[in-house]
């Protein structure tokens, strides 16, 4: 067992001309492995690679500003790195992204892509949905390089050491969830190779997945926040979009009245393999 889990002295390395920052080599990561899987599995369903590198542009930009966005409504009060310069509010490198305002908006964007090249939205947001989660929890390694966004006090062996704070040790929130999305990335493709799925069914229970555990985690992250009936408002959030989520997978795929149609598949490759047919019905 650990005594203690050592944060690194720096979240800033210099090679020769090069600086990375690694919290956005972290964000590179997290896209890179998203595209992959989400790549991975709609080529297997008979689609190209094409769309996805379309697609992951305009979403990878659109989520940055976003998910910036609403970290400057909810923090821009709490965070000092915003005022610290007067590039401070655009200084994504420094940490400070919210997964609340990146998702809806790197999804709209991808929609928007998928839409005009006249394939199935909802059939892509299943492709892309354990690919998303892949992507938050790698980007977690940032707040990790940033010695940020921990838990509470403990005196558990995996504790987090903090230089800020020497002497204690505190909850490494970035592990857990990081852990509980690798997890929930496998069980997303079990539930989707498993079983006959209305698309976009799996998108609502990736959102559940994911918030189901962040709902805990914001119960123990002691950041700088704003509050609600004396809790964080990202618990609030977290814990309506859950109940929201489940609601909507539930009626989607067990309540919904089934409606005959053709199977939808992605658009024909000009040149390639057969497509497969792809599970589930979309309309």
């Amino acid at each position: 067992m650990l005594a203690a889990i050592p944060s690194p002295s720096t979240g800033v390395y210099h090679l020769g001309p090069l600086t990375l920052h690694m919290y956005g080599v972290m964000l590179l990561l997290a896209i890179a492995g998203a595209i992959w899987l989400t790549g991975r599995r709609w080529v297997a369903w008979g689609g190209d690679w094409d769309l996805i590198y379309r697609m992951a542009v305009w979403g990878v930009i659109a989520g940055i500003v976003g998910a910036r966005i609403y970290h400057l409504i909810t923090s821009w009060n709490q965070d000092p790195a915003i005022h610290d310069h007067w590039y401070g509010p655009f200084a994504v490198w420094e940490g400070g992204l919210g997964v609340w305002g990146g998702i809806p908006l790197g999804v709209a964007a991808g929609a928007w892509v998928v839409r005009r090249s006249g394939n199935s939205v909802r059939l892509m947001m299943d492709a892309v949905a354990p690919g998303l989660l892949l992507a938050q929890g790698i980007g977690r390694w940032g707040n990790y390089f940033n010695q940020e966004l921990y838990g509470k006090p403990t005196s558990l062996p995996w504790g987090l050491k903090i230089d800020a704070v020497p002497g204690r040790t505190f909850h490494p929130t970035f592990l857990y969830e990081f852990i509980w999305d690798i997890l929930g990335v496998l069980f997303l493709l079990w539930v989707d190779r498993r079983y006959r799925l209305k698309r976009p069914a799996l998108f609502a229970l990736y959102v559940a997945v994911y918030t189901a555990f962040r709902t805990f985690e914001e119960t123990l992250r002691i950041d700088p926040s704003n509050h609600f009936l004396g809790m964080r408002i990202n618990f609030w959030v977290s814990l309506l979009l859950f109940i929201a989520s489940v609601a909507f997978f539930c009626w989607w795929q067990f309540r919904r009245p089934e409606r005959a149609g053709p199977e939808r598949r992605p658009r024909p490759v000009a040149k390639g393999p057969k497509m497969a047919v792809p599970r589930g019905r979309v309309r």
